[in-house]
């Protein structure tokens, strides 16, 4: 039996030892998924104390309960460790480790690449490995695959080599893991086949494509068309700011058209992994084949200007009140970068809270999921508690978030001004609610002016 026959079949006896490598947002859902598939999972990540925690039964990740994560290790099947010597008992392993950008805004693979060499070290031959962090199109067979060629083995022969892209949205209820479809670019057909049949057996609908690049390119198209489309959204917004139009009811209302217009929405800045990052790989991929791209390129740096714009309307409104944004108490709501998580990275209320700071406000926050962050200078902020009365002492609060559990009417109701980036106050007729792109905001604006003169 040659060892593609072997792993087909320990992948359909679920006999086949599975390792993810990155215990993070994709790499713990997905070996809870591969758990309850029947697989035995070994999770590897560098980070001692998360996997300690794992150990005993505590998640990291919101979307994964404790209970759920007590159950899958009572089960026996899952072991979290920091040694990766143990790739070389396994059958196939999948990398989920991070992918961010360089202060030059260029791809930092250092994570792959270090995740590739340990698999030189310890891998067996007959391997299925599957790299699902995001990235450019190229990296798995550049990284990866020319790698393990060095050493004289043949993809598809004596290794199996995929590119999954994650879809992971953190929060979301409605999709998950296990039935968000999940495309598979093998670099030969064999490949192909034993990542889709084992995927095939963790979620509802796998998608296989050609190759890895198609893969690759496949998941910074799904990011770079909403980024693109969000900073013309936020254009809009800064656009109908000066003519006197409501953004909001400008998209509600396009929206009721059946075909031909998708709504996006307007916002202070992008935040999480994908979006604020994924564009970038692909711009910079671009530049080795001498195209530049102007639309990944404006909508960046339209994306990225969006805290500074956060920051002028404040300052708009703040001189409404015959106040300046120097020595102003300003209360930020919703720190996270989307509602209902804890999830801070790339979030733009970091920039945005950083910008107050910087132009000498007395700066706050409040996130009921999102309780802490660490500030440039490497000070740890707090969330402050929960209190209107304290509220109240703000010069004004700036919606960043729009976390459901924010009674919003209640928040209006205590007669700060406050600046909605989100339309979260949508309905609530306040004066003192002060909204991007939104007329009724400069009427109000007008008359408070009228008023102090």
């Amino acid at each position: 039996m040659g060892r593609y026959e072997e792993l087909q079949q320990k992948i359909q006896m679920k006999t086949a030892k599975v390792g993810i490598i990155g215990l993070g947002y994709v790499g713990l859902p997905l070996a809870i998924e591969t758990l309850k598939s029947g697989y035995t999972v070994t999770g590897i990540d560098l980070h001692a104390g998360k996997v300690e925690n794992l150990k005993a039964g505590i998640s990291h990740i919101q979307d994964i309960s404790n209970e759920t994560l007590q159950e899958c290790m009572a089960e026996g099947r899952f072991f979290p460790t920091t040694d990766y010597s143990v790739l070389a008992e396994l059958d196939a392993i999948s990398i989920c480790v991070p992918t961010p950008l360089s202060p030059n805004q260029d791809p930092d693979t250092s994570y792959i690449i270090h995740v590739v060499d340990q698999i030189k070290t310890y891998m067996r031959q007959g391997m299925l490995i599957t790299l699902e962090s995001t990235t450019y199109p190229g990296t798995t067979e550049e990284l990866i695959q020319r790698e393990f060629e060095k050493l004289g083995l043949v993809a598809g022969v004596d290794f199996f080599l995929c590119y999954s892209p994650e879809r992971v949205d953190p929060g979301n209820r409605l999709f998950t893991t296990h039935n968000t479809p999940k495309i598979i670019g093998g670099t030969t057909e064999k490949c192909i086949e034993l990542g889709c049949l084992l995927y095939g057996n963790l979620v509802k609908t796998v998608v296989p494509v050609s190759s890895p690049k198609v893969a690759e390119m496949s998941k910074l198209l799904e990011n770079t068309f909403r980024s693109v489309n969000i900073a013309f959204m936020n254009e809009m917004a800064m656009m109908c700011d000066k003519m006197g139009i409501n953004v909001w009811e400008v998209i509600k209302a396009a929206s009721t058209k059946p075909f031909g217009f998708m709504p996006f929405y307007p916002g202070p800045g992008i935040g999480g992994h994908c979006i604020p990052l994924d564009p970038m790989y692909l711009s910079w991929k671009a530049k080795g084949f001498r195209f530049h791209s102007q639309f990944i390129e404006i909508a960046q740096s339209i994306n990225d200007n969006m805290p500074d714009y956060v920051l002028n309307k404040t300052s708009q409104v703040l001189n409404l009140y015959a106040k300046a944004i120097k020595n102003s108490k300003i209360l930020i709501l919703g720190m996270a970068y989307k509602p209902d998580v804890d999830d801070l990275r790339e979030s733009p209320g970091l920039e945005i809270y950083e910008l107050f700071a910087k132009n000498g406000a007395k700066v706050d926050y409040f996130d009921p999921y999102a309780t802490s962050f660490v500030d440039k200078e490497g000070k740890i902020v707090h969330s402050i508690d929960n209190d209107p009365e304290l509220f109240k002492t703000y010069d004004c609060m700036v919606l960043v978030t729009s976390h459901r559990s924010f009674d919003y009417q209640a928040l209006a109701d205590l007669g700060v001004a406050i600046i909605d980036t989100r339309n979260a106050f949508d309905g609530i007729t306040n004066a003192n609610i002060y909204k991007l792109g939104n007329a009724v905001a400069i009427r109000q604006e007008k008359e408070m002016v009228s008023m102090l003169a």
